[in-house]
């Protein structure tokens, strides 16, 4: 039985050896092989960066002026001289000098009190609502909001619509029908297996240059969409292993993943989604210990990424969107550390956002059961990043309509 080309990529091409080369194609590239046009080279970018295990709001984006935040927290409270001062109401920690900065160069777009209503305090329900959008587990289909939003920018011709940049597993926010998401972490994974000889690519360039008389359509038309997905491999490969433009980026892990992020973005894949992660965020105790430091490596890293990308002229085409599942209680508890809570702030960076810090400051003695009342759902931030930067219809990504937050210019 003859099979279409659309079968044979389906069933034949993903994943595959091809026995004459001993090539392996990587199955993330077989979509990106089919692609008839380059990627659009002026196309938003989104970067989402998920803080694991429920970061406090409150001492990230501080109500420095507010005295009801030292009476809960005699212990972990941040000087009011130590803070950095964003407005009259709000300042960020001293170890993020970096957001600092990019907050007084217009680049910084603070949510307050985001969250969702009857907030659930375990790190899966909470994550798996935030990720899937869904707040009825049964109803839930393995995908997710960016799954979802992947899908429909691979309908509309993006050859590599998302990548996960991250020694963890895809998270369920990538979680797709139709899209396949790479994971990447390291530039050695995006070698091709050649079995040891350098050759072999070019046997397999030499065999569909001859194309020889007998050959089918089909099958030459195999062998000329693997060689691509080879040299794609190959372009991608050489895009992670490239230096910075001179940007200093730290040493830690999300350094180094915001860094690979960079290179993919400069090297013009068409991936227009890229998720990382930082974890640690869970600090029941000895909070002081962790907490600053954690901050510390977001300030460094997303700095370090912007100048990056301020250098290659490609500042104006990314956002980045940090969540976490869930903020803190607003009372320290007995072990040095925070319990989890519910509503916190949300953080936007990029020259595209509506700059400054958007809502009323956390009310510190009108609390919700021990938390920060929310003032807003995330999925109206989503909703907003979906419309506004990416172009995608936000309720057919979401399953219904949200208002929008005007969070972005």
């Amino acid at each position: 039985m003859r099979m279409t080309r659309r079968e044979l990529m389906s069933g034949g091409l993903k994943g595959c050896t091809l026995l004459a080369s001993g090539l392996s194609v990587p199955r993330f590239l077989s979509r990106s092989a089919l692609a008839l046009d380059g990627p659009q080279t002026d196309a938003r970018i989104l970067v989402v960066l998920q803080l694991t295990g429920g970061n406090d709001g409150l001492n990230t984006f501080i109500p420095y002026q507010d005295d009801a935040y030292y009476r809960a927290r005699p212990v972990l409270a941040v000087p009011r001289g130590q803070v950095l001062r964003l407005t009259d109401d709000c300042g960020v920690h001293p170890q993020m000098q970096g957001i600092k900065d990019l907050f007084d160069a217009g680049w910084v777009s603070v949510v307050q009190g985001v969250g969702y209503p009857n907030p659930n305090r375990s790190h899966f329900e909470s994550m798996d609502l935030w990720h899937t959008c869904c707040t009825e587990p049964k109803a839930r289909d393995g995908t997710g909001w960016l799954g979802r939003a992947a899908q429909r920018l691979g309908d509309a011709g993006a050859a590599l619509p998302a990548v996960h940049v991250d020694s963890a597993e895809v998270p369920l926010a990538l979680g797709t029908s139709g899209v396949a998401v790479p994971s990447l972490h390291h530039p050695d994974e995006f070698r091709l297996d050649a079995g040891g000889e350098g050759g072999k690519l070019d046997a397999l360039r030499a065999i569909v240059s001859a194309s020889p008389s007998r050959a089918t359509d089909d099958l030459l038309f195999v062998q000329r969409t693997t060689l691509t997905a080879c040299d794609q491999a190959e372009r991608i490969a050489q895009a992670a292993r490239q230096g910075a433009s001179g940007a200093s980026y730290p040493g830690y892990g999300l350094g180094e993943h915001l860094r690979l992020i960079a290179n993919l973005i400069s090297a013009n894949l068409g991936a227009r989604i890229y998720y990382t992660s930082l974890s640690g965020f869970d600090t029941h105790a000895k909070q002081r210990n962790h907490h600053p430091q954690l901050l510390a490596q977001i300030g460094q890293s997303l700095k370090a990424f912007f100048d990056d990308l301020a250098a290659r002229k490609l500042a104006d085409r990314v956002l980045v969107l940090t969540f976490s599942e869930f903020g803190r209680r607003v009372h320290e508890n007995y072990s040095e550390g925070t319990d989890h809570g519910a509503a916190a702030p949300m953080m936007l960076v990029g020259p595209g956002v509506a700059p400054g810090v958007h809502g009323a400051a956390p009310n510190l003695t009108d609390l919700d059961d021990g938390d920060v009342r929310m003032q807003l759902d995330f999925r109206a931030v989503y909703a907003s990043v979906l419309q506004n930067w990416l172009q995608v219809d936000p309720s057919a990504v979401l399953g219904r309509s949200y208002p929008l937050a005007r969070i972005l210019r």
